[in-house]
């Protein structure tokens, strides 16, 4: 026997009910348009946020190692010297 490919329903079926129109299709391009730079804009305040945090971070740990490399208790209890190979 004989198999018959099957034809794909077609795109442009006029019984097919009409697709809901989209919320882009329905805005105008002017609000489009400011809600796309209101995008922008949270989008590099957020990526400054970031670098900002990030260099608060960096400057804590430089501050944290420049006082600990002061603390001499701190620097006894981390000493990484081998003494042997300095015979």
């Amino acid at each position: 026997m004989a198999k018959h490919k099957r034809q794909a329903p077609q795109a442009n079926d006029p019984t097919a009910p009409p697709k809901a129109a989209t919320l882009k299709d329905l805005l105008s391009s002017e609000v489009l348009n400011k809600l796309k730079t209101q995008a922008d804009d949270l989008k590099s305040q957020e990526a400054e946020r970031k670098v900002k945090e990030l260099k608060e971070k960096e400057e804590a740990r430089k501050a944290e190692k420049k006082r600990l490399e002061n603390d001499f208790e701190y620097l006894l209890a981390n000493d990484k010297s081998d003494w042997r190979t300095f015979k």
